[in-house]
């Protein structure tokens, strides 16, 4: 009799490492077939839940912040649609960080370790296992509630330890793989929307009697909408166009290419700036959505009477250097963003520009730029620098202005586009 039972116990435990092996087999040989995080964990999941015979499951993947030691929650994904997801409390997160080593409670609602602490659903049996990879917590793997009512065991434990051990790096391997193809459709994307803004800008700027010309765009790294450009009308007038869409990226860009050509569609045709402002406002308003617009100041320079007319669409006021009184000026000419009303709204002025005169035209990335301090350059630096630097060339003088906040944002990566425009009467 005890033979028949010794057999018996014997035919029982071979049966289970049978099994125990043909679970692993089969993990290995499914996880290693693919390179999709989802479908990965979903694969361990699922076999977990059938191999442990278990009602449900899940993954939670954590991704550590730094310089803190704290961590994440950043994907979890669970085992059955027909339940309600269980999320891991912050508690039992918190343990398995700690700990780092497998968990089992059969009697959850009263385990003193976890006095308190509530579950998003009614669990009674639980087993929590750390993913490790090169020994650093990746994540947890947890399985709830043995069918018909059964306990969990050290050997359901074992096995799903040798489940974790199996996956945790083929998980981390295959997230990385995830992170490294969003880097590179994101590197994509900045490529596309640099070029992008590259073809919105003059390839060379035109002569203009009586006055020099000097721009340039900086772009950040990720990119804006920053452009401008310079169109001669019929009546021999040069307009300037300096312009920011709001946004980064390609969607910026993008939208920086629609405004160019609304704008420029009106300056040839003869249009008085201020009718330009409302024409474009009102085409922009039915063409993007609400909460995109664009900032830009109009500068209509005319050679003959040598004076530079102004209309602002919520762009940054441009600065005045008079070489008579060696002071620079706030030309304060107000208006609206495009597409910011139904409506649009502006002022304009005629400045008369006498010799050696500059009209400073630039976007929010200059007087926005910070230091390490994260103090702002702001206008009143880039005053000092265009007083300091007027009397050289309109070229030499834009120069002196980029390296000056070069300089103060030295350490600080660029987070916006910087566009500088400089006219001077000559």
């Amino acid at each position: 009799m005890e033979n028949v039972e010794y057999l018996e116990e014997e035919n029982r435990r071979l049966r289970k490492a049978v099994n125990e092996l043909s679970t692993l087999n089969d993990l290995a040989r499914v996880i290693s077939s693919t390179i999709g995080l989802d479908v990965i964990i979903d694969r361990i999941i699922k076999r977990s839940v059938k191999a442990l015979e278990c009602r449900q499951g899940m993954i939670t993947l954590l991704d550590e912040l730094i310089p803190s030691s704290m961590f994440t929650l950043i994907r979890a994904v669970d085992s059955s649609p027909d339940h309600k997801q269980i999320h891991l409390n912050q508690n039992i997160l918190g343990w398995m960080m700690i700990n780092k080593k497998p968990l089992i409670s059969n009697h959850f609602s009263t385990d003193d370790r976890f006095n308190g602490v509530k579950l998003e659903e009614s669990i009674n049996s639980i087993v929590c296992v750390p993913l490790l990879a090169k020994n650093k917590l990746t994540g947890i793997i947890a399985v709830f509630d043995k069918k018909e009512g059964m306990q969990f065991t050290e050997d359901d434990v074992r096995l799903l330890s040798i489940i974790a051990s199996q996956s945790a790096q083929v998980l981390e391997n295959s997230r990385l793989y995830e992170h490294e193809q969003k880097k590179n459709a994101m590197e994509k994307e900045l490529a596309a929307a640099r070029e992008v803004q590259i073809n919105l800008l003059p390839k060379q700027l035109p002569k203009i009697d009586g006055f020099e010309l000097a721009a340039i765009t900086l772009p950040a790294k990720e990119i804006g909408g920053d452009f401008y450009d310079i169109v001669k009308t019929h009546d021999d007038v040069y307009e300037i166009i300096i312009a920011d869409v709001a946004g980064k990226g390609l969607p910026a860009a993008l939208l920086a290419t629609l405004g160019k050509g609304v704008l420029c569609s009106q300056v040839i045709q003869n249009n008085s700036l201020v009718t330009q402002l409302k024409l474009s406002n009102r085409i922009l308003r039915g063409s993007i959505p609400h909460k995109s617009f664009i900032t830009l100041l109009l500068a209509a320079v005319e050679p003959k009477s040598r004076t530079i007319t102004v209309a602002n669409a919520g762009h940054c006021y441009p600065l005045l250097f008079r070489n008579n009184s060696r002071t620079v000026d706030i030309v304060q000419v107000k208006g609206f963003a495009l597409n910011l009303t139904d409506e649009h709204q502006c002022e304009v002025k005629a400045i008369a520009m006498e010799p050696d005169d500059c009209l400073i035209l630039y976007s929010d990335g200059i007087d926005e730029a910070q230091s390490i301090t994260q103090e702002f350059f702001g206008v009143e630096r880039l005053i000092n620098v265009i007083q300091h630097h007027a009397q050289l060339d309109a070229e030499i003088l834009l120069q002196k202005i980029i390296e000056e906040v070069k300089l103060f944002s030295k350490g600080v990566s660029q987070s916006d586009d910087i566009t500088l425009l400089v006219i001077k009467a000559i």
